[in-house]
Formats: C-alpha cells, sequence, structure tokens
C-alpha cells in the first residue's frame, strides 16, 4: 500500500468496532478522503483529538482498497473547540462540512478546500456573525461549483438589472416579462446584501439590518437546496438569532491562506 500526505479538513467521523473512526476528510490536493483511525477512541491516543470534525490537519496516509489508514496527524488549524463552544457557530460549521461533502467529488477542487478551510477559521475567530459567513459560505461554495447566481442582471435573457423578482429555479432575479406569477420581489436592500455575500463584502455585510439578513438567508437556504438536489439536514438546526458585533483587531476575508 503506497504513502501518501496530504493537507486536509475533517468532514465528518463515524465509529468502527470499539476503538477506532472512519473519518471522512477533504483534502487539498486529493478531494475526498474516507480513512480508518485506527485507535484514536482510546484516552492514550497520539491523535485522536486532531482527527474531529472542524480540524485542519497535515495527515499521512496508506492508500487501501476501500478506505485508506491515517498514520501520522498533525494540526495545521484547530478550530474545533473553538466552534463547538458557540451554538451559532457550531451549526453553521455543520451545514459548511455538509455542504462540501456534496458539492465536492473524489477528485475534490483546491477552490472549495481554501473556501471552506477559510470560512471555518472565521467562524472559530468570530470574525462576522455566524450567519453571515454560512450565507457568503453557501453563496460562493456553489458559484465555484458552477451555481452563480444573479442578484443583478436577469438570470434569464441578461437584461441589466435591477431586478426584483427572484425566481430560484431560474438562477437568480429575473426581469418582469419572463419572471412567473407569484414570483417573490426582493427589496434592493436585501438584494445588495446578497451580491456583498457572494463577493466577500464584508463591510457591507456587517452593517446590514437583520430584516435583510433574515430575507437573504431565506433565499439561500431554498437556492442551495434546489441546486444540490437534496436537503441539508443539518441546515433546519441553524442558530439565526441576532448575534451582536463583534470587533475583530485584524479581519480577513475567509478565503485563500490555510496557515
Amino acid at each position: 500500500m503506497p504513502l501518501y500526505r496530504d493537507e486536509a479538513v475533517v468532514l465528518r467521523t463515524h465509529k468502527l468496532g470499539e476503538a477506532d473512526r472512519i473519518v471522512t476528510m477533504l483534502g487539498r490536493q486529493r478531494g475526498k478522503i474516507r480513512a480508518v483511525a485506527k485507535g484514536v477512541r482510546r484516552t492514550g491516543s497520539k491523535f485522536g483529538s486532531r482527527l474531529e470534525p472542524f480540524m485542519v490537519v497535515d495527515a499521512q496516509f496508506y492508500e487501501g482498497r476501500s478506505l485508506d489508514i491515517v498514520t501520522q496527524a498533525e494540526s495545521i488549524g484547530a478550530y474545533g473547540a473553538e466552534i463547538m463552544g458557540d451554538y451559532a457557530s457550531f451549526t453553521a460549521a455543520n451545514v459548511m462540512v455538509e455542504t462540501a461533502d456534496k458539492v465536492t467529488e473524489d477528485s475534490g477542487s483546491l477552490q472549495q478546500y481554501l473556501l471552506l478551510v477559510g470560512a471555518l477559521r472565521s467562524l472559530a475567530r468570530r470574525e462576522h456573525s455566524a450567519s453571515l459567513t454560512l450565507d457568503s459560505y453557501l453563496l460562493r461554495s456553489l458559484a465555484i461549483a458552477g451555481w452563480e447566481p444573479s442578484f443583478v442582471n436577469c438570470a434569464v435573457t441578461g437584461a441589466p438589472g435591477p431586478h426584483t423578482a427572484f425566481v430560484v429555479q431560474l438562477g437568480g432575479v429575473v426581469a418582469d416579462d419572463v419572471a412567473p406569477p407569484g414570483a417573490p420581489r426582493l427589496d434592493a436592500l436585501t438584494l445588495e446584501l446578497l451580491a456583498a455575500l457572494l463577493a466577500g463584502d464584508w463591510e457591507y455585510a456587517d452593517a446590514s439590518q437583520e430584516r435583510s439578513r433574515g430575507q437573504a438567508s431565506g433565499i439561500i437556504a431554498a437556492y442551495v437546496q434546489f441546486h444540490l438536489e437534496r436537503s441539508l439536514r443539518s441546515l433546519q438546526h441553524v442558530d439565526r438569532s441576532p448575534q451582536p458585533d463583534r470587533a475583530v483587531p485584524l479581519p480577513e476575508a475567509f478565503e485563500g491562506r490555510t496557515r
């Protein structure tokens, strides 16, 4: 069995036997990795705590026929404890890793990997509202996967906006002459917030109003679940309650760097 190394973020784990775990990870190079971590549930395990959800590791694997085997794991981003210590961050992170699991194939995507790691880091540092961080992640993850919504020009005809009718099935806002009867209408502030979340404009997003945030979250949830063609089980548990603003000494957009 050949050895390989990869930088990976832990998406989920399952118990195996009395002391082992099956760990599903998104690798920077390898994409989806499913591997057995032997003995990690024992008290004396050297790296069990590094293979928990939301952790980022530099790991070594033996390549197996169906499941690989983790032989080493060094922590790169220890985000698990900080995220699990805050319910809003914890529920948001669960939606993120479930989404990453669904939108990435075995071949993976470097952009998806960097986006996920950056979003988890942002949650752990409390850089922004957990709900805003989640919504921005979802929009950008779908954009990378090829389902970028339009919030300005008509998604059907390309007619210049602004337009107010939003149709999930058509890919975003649409002009009045192609909008189906009863299509939901979004106000300008909500559309501007959606565009800011997609672009990573945190100055605008952080200053947005709760009413716009609530409308944007509903639109994003519907858009994501339509394009994934299945429901996200973790989305129903997300804490969408208003959260106080958090001052951060060195704010940064959550993409690009993993260390």
